[in-house]
């Protein structure tokens, strides 16, 4: 193995993050290394400092779970961040092969859902956050300045991570822009973890870590986020100011992708300007749906 791999990556760049009067050690002058020493990270976690080290570097791949337990007790991870150590461990334990995956379909079943959710913003994020799928509402609030046919294209379908660190557009869309983008990162990180042979979630890792000074600094902290419901507030070219709830609904047909809704507080300004919003977009929709009919594609609403 060169380097210590994402496992050994994840352990270093989490003990960092930890200072000694977090965990009740008192501190003696400067330290050489920021957050606590290997040694005393092996001490909470009740192993030798000398197995954690190999851990680390990634030059012992056989822990076992109730070790990754005590190293996740030390580290004072979450429950969704220890879930994740354990898939970085056992991705470790094996070899795995980047592999180039098959394009992701949406399946009928979630076609009839989007048709159904017509009032409400939605989309369709695969695992890589490629955009699979998209009502009408779902395109006009986030992404109205983008082709609306181009999901139905694996060649040209856009990507939310990639439009909200490098399009302008998407950039200016989030008022706090560093919430959101600690949000897709926290995925992205836990998507890396599950899958670590994906070649092409590889490759848009390796395309913002070279285009996006801003990624870099928010990947190296290797920080994983749950899909949790959050408020964002939104500038929007043609509404102005609108707060919508994105969350994310697992599809049980299709685990590996979510269904992104934006809701609006009940009588709020923003769902009145939602509204206005479906209004102005009946005309684009008609006229898509006779794009796509004459391409021989499927129309999601």
């Amino acid at each position: 193995m060169d380097g210590p791999g994402p496992l050994g990556d994840f352990l270093q760049a989490r003990r960092a993050q930890l200072r000694p009067e977090d965990i009740g050690l008192p501190q003696f002058g400067p330290r050489r290394v920021a957050g606590l020493r290997r040694e005393e990270l092996a001490q909470l976690a009740g192993v030798s400092a000398s197995y954690y080290t190999r851990l680390e570097q990634g030059l012992s791949r056989g822990a076992s779970q109730e070790v990754l337990d005590a190293i996740g007790r030390a580290l004072q991870l979450s429950d969704h961040e220890r879930d994740h150590l354990t898939r970085l461990a056992d991705a470790a334990r094996r070899t795995t092969r980047t592999r180039r995956p098959r394009p992701e379909k949406v399946a009928e079943e979630t076609w009839d859902l989007m048709r159904a959710m017509d009032g409400v913003p939605a989309l369709v994020l695969g695992r890589r956050t490629d955009v699979l799928a998209w009502n009408s509402l779902g395109h006009a609030l986030l992404a109205g300045h983008v082709d609306p046919l181009a999901p139905h294209d694996p060649a040209r379908r856009p990507n939310m991570s990639r439009m909200l660190f490098l399009d302008p557009h998407s950039r200016e869309l989030y008022r706090d822009w560093n919430r959101k983008a600690r949000a897709v990162v926290g995925n992205l990180r836990t998507a890396a973890g599950r899958h670590p042979e994906d070649q092409l979630l590889a490759e848009l890792v390796g395309e913002l870590t070279m285009k996006s000074p801003e990624f870099v600094a928010l990947w190296r902290d290797h920080k994983v986020s749950p899909c949790d419901p959050v408020s964002y507030d939104l500038h929007h070219p043609t509404l102005g100011s609108v707060t919508v709830t994105q969350q994310s609904l697992a599809l049980i047909r299709s685990p590996e992708q979510v269904m992104v809704v934006c809701t609006a507080r009940a009588g709020s300004s923003s769902e009145a300007a939602l509204a206005l919003l479906r209004q102005s977009s009946a005309t684009l929709v008609e006229e898509g749906r006779g794009a796509m009919a004459r391409e021989g594609l499927k129309s999601p609403n």
